[in-house]
């Protein structure tokens, strides 16, 4: 279960303004190299550039520093993976159209700014990292589209190039395309469950907002070599704490703004170890 918008933008800013006042000791240049900037949805802003669209993703590319993108596909009606968040196209287009009810032809007729997951995949894959997350829906044909998703992501390497995410449990089960080693499991206040089924399985990570993965459940995942990922840090200090807590991947709202201050402190870090 995902939080609404609203809400989760709110807890946000609350968590940022308390966390970019608490001082953090900066991290040693190893644990700077170490850390991965990914951009969630693409860098955007909804209103020129939209999120989970070619432009947005085009920003990430283009940006130093940033070493991932973050993304969610869904399924038309004639069975295309398609890359957008909602179940319906009304929050970022103000149609009550769900893709599951709409043909790619129509989809790409009345919303061109939409792109396939193939197009995606083809245009960044090997270039930035990929983390696709598979949303919550119902797969009609669960092996046929198992095997177009094989299909589709058959030139490029779990682990070294995608991971798949997710926010629920039963969809990396039903996603049999990928070894559980590239699957990762996304917490929205079910922290302790997901955590024992990552471990359980034996999962690449867990990822969640940094005020849900607490240190404990920080360091159990990371004495089994499985990785962190957060979601957001804005701040210098915030992105300090993270890297501090031993958490690799770093998800970004604004990963171009995220990843500048990343560079500036590599090159402080850098400097004084030249010295």
């Amino acid at each position: 279960m995902e939080l609404p918008f609203w809400l989760e933008k709110q807890l946000m800013q609350v968590c940022d303004l308390i966390f970019a006042v608490i001082p953090q000791q900066a991290p040693t240049f190893e644990k700077l190299d170490n850390c991965k900037i990914i951009s969630h949805r693409g860098q955007h802003d909804n209103r020129d550039v939209y999120e989970n669209t070619l432009t947005a993703f085009d920003c990430a590319l283009e940006t130093d520093g940033i070493w991932g993108i973050e993304l969610d596909f869904r399924w038309t009606k004639d069975l295309y993976p398609v890359v957008y968040h909602d179940p319906d196209l009304e929050r970022l287009f103000g149609s009550k159209t769900r893709i599951s009810e709409i043909t790619l032809t129509e989809l790409k007729q009345r919303f061109p700014l939409i792109p396939t997951l193939e197009e995606v995949l083809n245009s960044y894959g090997g270039k930035l990292h990929l983390m696709v997350e598979a949303k919550e829906e119902h797969y009609p044909q669960p092996e046929k589209q198992n095997s177009i998703l094989n299909d589709l992501f058959s030139h490029l390497q779990p682990i070294k190039d995608f991971h798949l995410i997710s926010l629920v449990p039963e969809m990396l089960e039903l996603a049999n395309f990928v070894d559980r080693s590239a699957k990762i499991l996304v917490a929205v206040f079910n922290e302790k469950l997901l955590s024992n089924i990552s471990l359980d399985k034996n999962y690449a990570g867990l990822g969640g907002h940094y005020l849900l993965l607490h240190k404990k459940l920080v360091e159990q995942h990371l004495a089994c070599g499985q990785k962190i990922g957060v979601g957001y840090p804005k701040s210098k200090n915030n992105l300090f704490r993270e890297i501090n807590r031993g958490v690799e991947w770093i998800f970004c709202n604004d990963a171009v703004k995220l990843s500048s201050i990343l560079n500036a402190e590599l090159q402080k870090a850098h400097s004084i170890m030249e010295k």
